[in-house]
């Protein structure tokens, strides 16, 4: 990572930033970088959630935010899993605004063959809110993994993640598990994927494979230099 770096982590949910890359985004506050996230979809009654459900997921939101230091948060409140049907336009529109208020030097992002279609749509949107000649102060693109989403894409003939890029977050893991818990409901034992031991198993993985105790790995899209 480089000296001063302005991050913006794209999350097409609220939990996704941390699967992802909640290792990397703790390193950055501890290197002192300008941390930003953007969360893609919100609840809604409209959705078909309990206000109680929406009430401890906007707590939650505000908890993980404190955790990582966050300099702002966006939320776009878009349906999730009900991203194909929104505009592709409306998306672009909307996520390349805050790529233009945050002006980010690296931009973390989903994988664009996971199985969910949000994350799908947002990766699309996402590229074309991240043109070079649009957005000049963009100099690295990465894909993060998410647990239960990328590995779960069975699509014959389909790329895969094959990560080129290793954050070590020997010095971060613990405390990476400890914001994931605050999401409760989105957690469940082991070996249920979306848990605190699946996740740890995964950061050991992948530390295995650039000779760290832990790490995160990425797909490098772009990089300017």
């Amino acid at each position: 990572m480089s000296n001063r770096e302005t991050v913006l982590v794209i999350a097409p949910h609220p939990d996704d930033e941390t699967l992802g890359c909640g290792g990397a985004l703790l390193r950055h506050q501890f290197e002192n970088h300008e941390v930003h996230w953007l969360i893609v979809t919100g609840m809604s009654s409209e959705a078909g959630f309990s206000l109680d459900r929406i009430k401890q997921r906007c707590q939650e939101i505000n908890q993980v935010a404190d955790c990582y230091g966050f300099h702002s948060v966006h939320e776009l409140n878009m349906p999730p899993a009900g991203l194909d049907d929104i505009p592709l336009g409306e998306m672009i529109t909307r996520i390349s605004h805050v790529v233009g208020l945050v002006e980010p030097t690296q931009v973390y992002v989903p994988f664009r063959n996971d199985v969910h279609s949000d994350h799908r749509m947002v990766f699309d949107a996402v590229m074309s809110a991240t043109k070079s000649f649009r957005y000049p102060f963009i100099k690295r693109i990465l894909a993060y993994e998410t647990i239960s989403e990328t590995d779960f894409d069975l699509k014959p003939g389909a790329a895969v993640f094959r990560p080129n890029y290793f954050v070590a977050i020997d010095d971060f893991l613990a405390r990476k598990l400890d914001v994931l818990s605050i999401y409760q409901s989105e957690l469940g034992p082991f070996p249920f994927p979306r848990s605190i031991e699946a996740v740890e198993a995964l950061s050991k993985v992948r530390g295995v494979q650039c000779n760290s105790r832990a790490a995160e790995a990425f797909m490098l899209l772009k990089e300017i230099v």
